[in-house]
């Protein structure tokens, strides 16, 4: 990875120094963005680089000199927005930039182009069957899966390739990859950041966001794209009052994740954090909820019924089959999970009263191989259930969460997920931010 390229207060240093210049550091992401290290991480269509000149924005933005790749789901003026398929490829250009990208733009920071992602933003496992998978930069032995939907802006970041990510999260799609490749997703209150020029998954669960190479970078970026200011309060960890939830989170976790895990409370623990466990069985209505087929389905199908109706041998298989789902649920089964998820929120936000944040897994797993999941459908949805199962608690709450790492060196990335009800954001960054920084001390 370039050397400058740490985190964009590192950077936005050197950048003020003198020490190195956008444009060398343009010309280092470039580089990195073509090697071998991110083969399939960007689209074709973005391989010029069509914008990589210092945006619209003032020399003395928050953002201004630092590498920002798009995921294919967001406007770009002048460019296609395909979503990571074949059928809206040849789809008319964007007339306008979407608000997170005009905000980025405002912001002074530099386009690098836009990434790979899993067609129509409808899978945690990161595979794109048109474009290729990006492979996951934490193994050099074995090719991993990145995660997904955020596949490409997840190994654009963690390689070096960009500073942030922009991408989004409807089930996980920014925490999943962040915690498979080692680095910073923070999925905000969805309300916080417009949807608007971003190709809708589900409306009632899409959020805009962002992978960063730290917590305190995930602020900077979240105030810019969400247009607002995050209050920290700087409370140290042992003023911090954290939930773990019993149910179904610390359930069949992989020996890597379990031991990183266990070591992270531990040391929370040992610094002071105040951490109580609770069954939340809350959780485990979800799946009768869902059981008709869940929003994504309902709300993808609405969106794609036409254009799948047409196209459907040009759609990955593997994402028709979850949007055709919606094609059997009817507006009383709509209605009635509307109903039912907004009464679930209800209850969880008494239950989640008091605490500054849950404490849980990212994910049970880490990244496993891409050649296990390629062919296998079986296994595929398997490994896509198992990664969706923690972080998708939260979309449906419509609430807010971050994956941090929290793993040692030489072990494969394990993420810590600090997550609340909505718009109890600014208390899972502040306390996120402490974490980290414990964390940064001890492993």
């Amino acid at each position: 990875m370039p050397t400058a390229l740490t985190d964009i207060r590192s950077t936005r240093q050197a950048l003020a120094g003198g020490q190195t210049s956008a444009a060398d550091l343009l010309a280092d992401a470039q580089k990195m963005a073509a090697s071998a290290a991110c083969r399939h991480v960007y689209m074709p269509s973005a391989a010029g680089y069509t914008q990589p000149e210092p945006l619209a924005g003032p020399s003395t933005g928050p953002l201004s000199g630092i590498q920002v790749s798009v995921k294919d789901l967001f406007d770009v003026q002048g460019q296609v927005t395909s979503a990571g398929s074949k059928v809206l490829r040849n789809a008319p250009p964007a007339l306008a930039d979407c608000p997170a990208v005009a905000r980025l733009r405002s912001a002074g920071a530099v386009l690098t182009g836009r990434t790979n992602m899993v067609e129509f933003a409808f899978s945690g496992v990161g595979i794109n069957p048109h474009y290729g998978t990006p492979v996951n930069p934490a193994d050099a032995k074995i090719e991993r899966i990145p995660g997904g939907s955020s596949s490409g802006a997840a190994v654009s970041v963690a390689t070096g390739a960009a500073l942030v990510g922009l991408g989004s999260d409807t089930g996980g799609s920014i925490r999943i990859p962040a915690a498979l490749c080692g680095i910073v997703g923070f999925k905000s209150t969805a309300r916080l950041v417009p949807t608007t020029g971003a190709l809708p998954l589900s409306t009632s669960l899409d959020t805009v966001c962002a992978l960063t190479r730290s917590v305190r970078d995930a602020v900077t970026v979240h105030e810019v794209i969400a247009a607002r200011s995050v209050s920290l309060a700087g409370k140290p960890l042992a003023n911090h009052r954290f939930a773990l939830a019993r149910t179904l989170m610390q359930d069949g976790l992989d020996s890597t994740v379990a031991r990183a895990f266990d070591r992270t409370l531990a040391l929370l623990q040992s610094a002071g954090a105040q951490i109580e466990e609770i069954n939340l069985t809350e959780i485990s209505e979800l799946a009768s909820i869902n059981a008709t087929g869940g929003l994504s389905a309902f709300e993808s199908y609405a969106w794609h019924r036409t254009l799948i109706a047409e196209h459907q041998a040009d759609y990955d298989p593997r994402v028709a089959l979850r949007i055709l789902r919606g094609a059997s649920m009817t507006t009383s089964d709509y209605v009635d999970l509307v109903a039912a998820r907004a009464d679930w929120i209800s209850r969880m936000e008494m239950r989640l009263q008091g605490f500054d944040a849950v404490l849980s897994p990212t994910v049970p797993m880490v990244a496993p191989p891409i050649a296990s999941v390629l062919d296998d459908d079986a296994e595929f949805f398997r490994v896509n259930g198992l990664l969706l199962r923690n972080t998708a608690v939260v979309n449906m709450l419509d609430g807010c969460g971050i994956s941090l790492p929290c793993h040692r060196a030489g072990e494969l990335p394990v993420g810590l997920m600090l997550w609340h009800a909505a718009l109890h954001d600014d208390t899972v960054l502040d306390a996120a931010l402490q974490i980290e920084a414990c964390l940064n001390q001890t492993l």
